[in-house]
């Protein structure tokens, strides 16, 4: 069964997006098969893999409203092995038509099911809210990705991510794990960065993840291009990050797989010991 990796941070401009595309593109160029879902109504990484925002065609919209199956959803891109379920500006609405619905906070979990094999990983594009549309993406997935800038403010954002997420665990979704916090759109030439990044090493520990993601030009023009960065140029320092990340998450699963397998133990360290070290700073 394939990993549900949901993308999120209710704070915008940390790079969410180009994390959600260049992480699976990624998985795909080392030939693990991925789907990148869009949930965002704003469909930046449907635009980002070279795609028009048609209302005609099947959406994450059609799937929480329960209007087709998540395999008619699905479109394959320029790179092999990575597929996408698009998204639409439609979207937005699905946070009020769903407010009265049955099972509302369980749609994208439940149309994801029927696919969860035919791909070793499921990234889903989170909006940058903490609104229902982030609420089912956080149902179905198996683990939270948290980009994050190296900078003060972004630890309150992070808190109040942390306290959703421990929420969820108590409701719905009581295996929901935290992937781990990557830093994006770092620029190592600044203090305040390497500063930053060792307080966030001590709230974090090892969930603050070793690749870091630089600042880069090619990487924010690869969208305007509708490539994920490593085919608008495989060479820049921003898709060889993204490479390392996908690498280091593939290690970590497995390790984990390990680990589990022979203990029956998980060995993610407690959300709500994150959100209380992070509130104790």
């Amino acid at each position: 069964m394939g990993r549900v990796i949901a993308v999120a941070n209710q704070k915008g401009g940390v790079g969410k997006t180009t994390t959600a595309i260049n992480l699976a593109a990624s998985f795909a160029a080392a030939e693990v098969k991925s789907l990148l879902v869009d949930c965002d109504p704003q469909a930046n990484s449907t635009g980002g893999l070279g795609f028009a925002r048609d209302p005609e065609r099947i959406s994450t919209y059609h799937l929480l409203m329960d209007d087709a199956r998540a395999d008619q959803a699905v479109i394959t891109t320029e790179l092999e092995g990575l597929s996408l379920i698009p998204s639409h500006k439609n979207l937005i609405g699905a946070n009020i038509e769903l407010v009265n619905a049955d099972e509302r906070e369980f749609r994208l979990r439940n149309a994801l099911k029927s696919i969860r094999d035919d791909y070793e990983f499921i990234v889903l594009d989170c909006p940058p809210a903490l609104d229902l549309l982030t609420l089912n993406a956080l149902v179905a997935a198996d683990s939270v990705l948290v980009p994050m800038q190296a900078e003060y403010f972004a630890l309150e954002g992070v808190s109040e991510l942390l306290d959703t997420i421990e929420r969820l665990r108590q409701s719905f979704n009581p295996g929901l794990q935290i992937e781990g916090v990557v830093l994006t759109m770092y620029d190592d030439r600044t203090n305040l960065a390497q500063q930053v990044t060792q307080e966030l090493r001590k709230h974090f520990g090892d969930k603050l993840l070793e690749t870091i993601i630089p600042r880069n030009i090619r990487l924010a023009e690869a969208p305007s291009y509708g490539k994920p960065a490593l085919l608008y140029d495989v060479r820049s320092r921003g898709a060889e990050s993204y490479i390392r990340l996908a690498k280091e998450l593939m290690e970590r699963s497995m390790q984990s797989q390990r680990v589990d397998a022979a203990t029956g133990e998980n060995e993610d360290i407690s959300t709500s010991n994150e959100l209380k070290r992070v509130n104790e700073s």
